[in-house]
């Protein structure tokens, strides 16, 4: 089993040094992140995502499309639908402190902007409450 909790207690892949975590999706990136590059291997990056084993895959709603599963809940819109910040698929907790709790405007936001967008000028929330409230 190479299941590890990588850094912010996200997912993460264990070399076979048995202490280096690396975090999920730095498995298969083309850039060897295990000392001996088991990361990168053909048996594990040969036919992405199937591959890979479960714990290292979220599926987004939209069965084509897959993202890693530290992307799951990192407050992005990896999968292009949120399926990965919000529903019952993700099963994500409510915005941290770091973030502002809204309807973003941008693509790339779910439910959450982060609080160092707030008050630059620029609209993120459909509300506007990034510049006024928060």
């Amino acid at each position: 089993n190479r299941l590890c909790a990588a850094s912010n207690n996200r997912t993460g892949f264990l070399c076979d040094d048995r202490v280096t975590c690396i975090p999920a999706s730095q498995v298969c990136d083309r850039t060897t992140n295990c000392r001996n590059g088991e990361d990168e291997q053909e048996k594990l990056c040969g036919d992405l995502p199937r591959s890979l084993p479960a714990y290292l895959v979220f599926r987004c709603s939209n069965p084509t499309y897959w993202v890693y599963a530290d992307q799951r809940c990192n407050g992005m819109n990896d999968c292009g639908d949120c399926s990965d910040e919000m529903g019952s698929l993700a099963a994500c907790p409510p915005c941290g402190s770091a973030w502002w709790s809204c309807s973003p405007v941008f693509y790339e936001y779910c439910a959450c902007v982060p609080r160092t967008l707030c008050r630059d000028g620029i609209q993120h929330c459909v509300s506007w409450s990034d510049e006024y409230l928060c």
